[in-house]
């Protein structure tokens, strides 16, 4: 039997450090805010990407909300800079593989854009946590994940493999709104 004072020690110390481990932050487990391994905004200006104006909801939801240290943001579409809809088709019909590809990067434009307009900069993200994208896809087209891999290929060059790796799924769609090719949702881990 342990006495009371180690009895405190183990769970004030080694134990609740195991479980701060295990917990993610957001649910109050003590843990050091990750750096990134590069900086995100001074990658995109090495680079010379210019990110669009934040996309403007086009139905009733906000394009991203924070709660606790995780940032969720909406499904975005291949929108162009000058908003109108992008990539209208279906992959595997209209489009080839590549071109989806094409449309998942530039989703990836305008998430990044949403993420800066809501946080103020991108270096207050830590991580990408997961990423859902939907492919407007012919119904015998099985290729997804190629085409969902344009826009983590871009997530990681901006943010680093360690960082910019989060998990995924990549699905197939009988149809997206205005009939774009591609809808990608994300999740972000950020430093508050």
């Amino acid at each position: 039997m342990l006495d009371e004072t180690t009895r405190r020690g183990f769970v004030g110390g080694t134990a609740a450090a195991a479980i701060g481990l295990a917990l993610p932050r957001h649910l109050g487990a003590a843990t050091a805010s990750r750096a990134p391994q590069v900086s995100p905004e001074a990658r995109l200006r090495e680079l010379g990407i210019e990110l669009p104006s934040t996309p403007r909801p086009v139905a009733t939801y906000v394009p991203a909300v924070t709660v606790g240290n995780v940032l969720y943001v909406a499904g975005h579409t291949p929108r162009l800079p000058d908003t109108s809809p992008g990539f209208q088709g279906k992959v595997g019909a209209d489009f080839t593989v590549d071109d989806g590809r094409a449309a998942a990067r530039q989703v990836g434009l305008n998430v990044l854009a949403t993420i800066r307009g809501h946080l103020g900069s991108l270096d207050r993200v830590s991580r990408l946590i997961r990423t859902f994208g939907m492919v407007n896809c012919a119904p015998d087209f099985g290729q997804q994940p190629q085409v969902i891999n344009g826009f983590s290929d871009f997530i990681v060059e901006i943010f680093g493999e360690e960082a910019g790796k989060g998990t995924r799924a990549a699905v197939g769609m009988s149809s997206l709104p205005s009939g774009m090719a591609v809808e990608i949702e994300t999740y972000w881990e950020i430093r508050t």
